[in-house]
């Protein structure tokens, strides 16, 4: 990245999309975790008692940013359902991106599981283990529309400025395709590049762009000429070992597809139910 957040991390509070969900406010007051039992239902072990505590990068809209003081988002909506099964409240932690491919703030006992809109890979897996994939991902090509493109291809034939967020699956695709992506620490800052000419491209995930094209702004200045289909999928993490969370998180998952509220989110915070998405192959 170009710039580090280092260790810092900030607490946030997270806002349920899932009608129902009794926070533990008691059980979060101190630093050793709370008075009450760090077992939730399942036998589920937490970091802290009373609180799924989730390790997240923000912002990255649609699935998770700060929006009126609250952490809201796709992903923050399934983890809720989580942790509703388990009797407790989510918490988040915003945590620098690159911590997720080592699964340092799993290892540290800062987080229970991360959640950041996370390709699922092989590299990775070799630090962490990930749920069942809850999410089909492309990655997107937009550029300014004054730069005269039309492709990745003619990015490179033309050497238009590329830029990518960092420590990312898009950044590691371009730069395998021979480009020298500027790098930029947060998806936010991704789209500021665009918007101030530091880059006249960019590859960050398509629902990340679907979300930028609904200012009439951004739709006037920019337009998508590629869609990169690299088969990704996006999956949770939790300290490798962690089976009885990852089975909780897997449930959640599994039920929220059986009754409806899979498509209730994903066309509350993603756009269009696609039928695809909602059942992606094992990883």
């Amino acid at each position: 990245m170009n710039t580090l957040l280092g260790r810092r991390t900030r607490v946030l509070a997270a806002t349920t999309a899932t009608a129902g969900l009794m926070l533990v406010a008691a059980c979060t007051s101190s630093d050793d975790g709370g008075s009450g039992s760090k077992t939730a239902a399942g036998g589920v072990e937490l970091v802290k008692a009373g609180q799924l505590t989730t390790c997240t990068h923000l912002p990255y809209p649609p699935f998770q940013s700060e929006i009126d003081g609250k952490v809201q988002g796709f992903d923050v909506s399934l983890i809720d359902l989580v942790a509703k099964d388990l009797g407790v409240e989510q918490e988040i932690l915003d945590t620098p991106f690159e911590n997720f491919k080592t699964g340092a703030f799993l290892n540290s006992g800062e987080c229970d599981l991360a959640a950041a809109g996370m390709t699922i890979t092989e590299e990775r897996k070799k630090n962490v283990d990930f749920s069942d994939p809850y999410f089909d991902a492309t990655q997107a090509v937009l550029v300014d529309k004054d730069a005269g493109v039309n492709s990745l291809a003619e990015i490179k034939s033309k050497n238009v400025k590329l830029g990518a967020q960092a420590q990312t699956t898009g950044e590691d695709y371009v730069t395998k395709q021979g480009f020298d992506p500027v790098s930029f620490e947060s998806s936010d800052a991704v789209l500021n590049g665009l918007r101030t000419g530091q880059v006249k491209a960019v590859v960050i995930d398509y629902p990340v762009v679907q979300g930028w094209l609904k200012d009439k702004a951004n739709a006037d200045a920019f337009e998508v000429v590629d869609n990169l289909n690299t088969g990704e999928q996006y999956g949770f993490t939790v300290k490798k070992g962690n089976t009885k969370l990852a089975e909780a998180i897997n449930k959640a998952i599994a039920d929220a597809r059986a009754d409806g509220t899979y498509k209730k989110l994903y066309e509350q915070w993603i756009g269009p139910y696609d039928a695809a998405a909602a059942s992606p192959s094992a990883s």
